[in-house]
């Protein structure tokens, strides 16, 4: 009878602990981690941005990482984590939460359904494209070859976009830089111009949003990348193609049970003026 007791007991402990944990051994009584990206990253500005935050600074208490592989790990590893990332690199390693209940999709993109959604782009001095190299690669990122690449993980804005047309007689070097969140993105589509211009190299180099003005503005690069609407005073000689649109997921670890949040709960959250301490419980119901 002892035994039966004391196992009756240690159930109801265990079924306690369940309940303030969330039901899936997730503590919801602990402080949410907050994770930002530097200074100067698109993803940031944007995001910022788009839950009314524009110019602020970040709180007092928040984790700041230095690009998406930075965030990525930090999410895994801290099951109290929150943070917000380019959907395009968004793992199976962490969560996507909805945002107002919807999710980040490509169709809840396209209609604007989802709220946090943002441009990535390039940056250019007009003259830029008086040189035929380059003006063959920005042909090449409004094709159809590209936009086939671009459909593999972001929202293409182009419709019925025509085929590229290879010219043999071009070669050279276009050096490209910028955002950590277009990087990879461009990387590929620098990989499929190359297997179609054989005789022109692209470089593609990160740095962040903030580089890829200044270094168009200052003739470092052909193009700048910035994963943010453009900004005509960041570099003021230069203009802008919208290559792709892209979500900005906000993810926790894996364990956390939380299946949405809204646009308000996220500004307070990162909200540099809040008074409070955000606690997952807050959140989690």
């Amino acid at each position: 009878m002892k035994k039966l007791l004391a196992v009756m007991l240690l159930m109801c402990v265990c079924a306690a602990a369940l309940v303030s944990c969330g039901g899936s051994g997730f503590d919801s009584s602990k402080n949410v981690t907050i994770i930002a990206r530097e200074d100067g990253s698109g993803t940031k500005s944007a995001f910022m941005e788009l839950i009314g935050l524009r110019g602020k600074a970040d709180p007092a208490n928040a984790v700041i990482q230095n690009g998406t592989a930075a965030v990525l790990a930090e999410v895994k590893g801290n099951p109290a984590a929150i943070a917000y990332e380019s959907l395009g690199y968004v793992t199976d390693d962490v969560k996507a939460l909805k945002i107002d209940g919807i999710e980040a999709t490509v169709a809840n993109i396209q209609s604007g359904a989802y709220k946090i959604a943002r441009p990535l782009a390039i940056v250019y001095p007009g003259s830029v494209l008086d040189d035929e190299v380059n003006a063959a690669f920005f042909a090449f990122l409004q094709s159809s070859d590209a936009q086939k690449i671009i459909g593999d993980g972001y929202v293409s804005i182009l419709n019925d976009a025509p085929a590229y047309t290879i010219d043999g007689s071009l070669s050279g070097t276009i050096d490209i830089s910028g955002s950590t969140s277009v990087q990879p993105l461009m990387i590929d589509l620098a990989e499929a111009f190359r297997a179609l211009q054989p005789n022109i190299t692209v470089n593609v180099s990160g740095g962040g949003s903030g580089t890829g003005y200044n270094n168009a503005r200052d003739g470092v690069s052909a193009f700048g990348m910035i994963s943010e609407v453009f900004v005509l005073d960041k570099a003021p000689n230069c203009t802008y193609f919208n290559v792709a649109m892209d979500g900005i997921a906000m993810i926790v670890h894996k364990d956390n049970p939380l299946d949405s949040i809204t646009m308000e709960q996220l500004a307070s959250i990162y909200d540099e003026e809040s008074t409070t301490t955000p606690i997952w419980s807050d959140y989690i119901k």
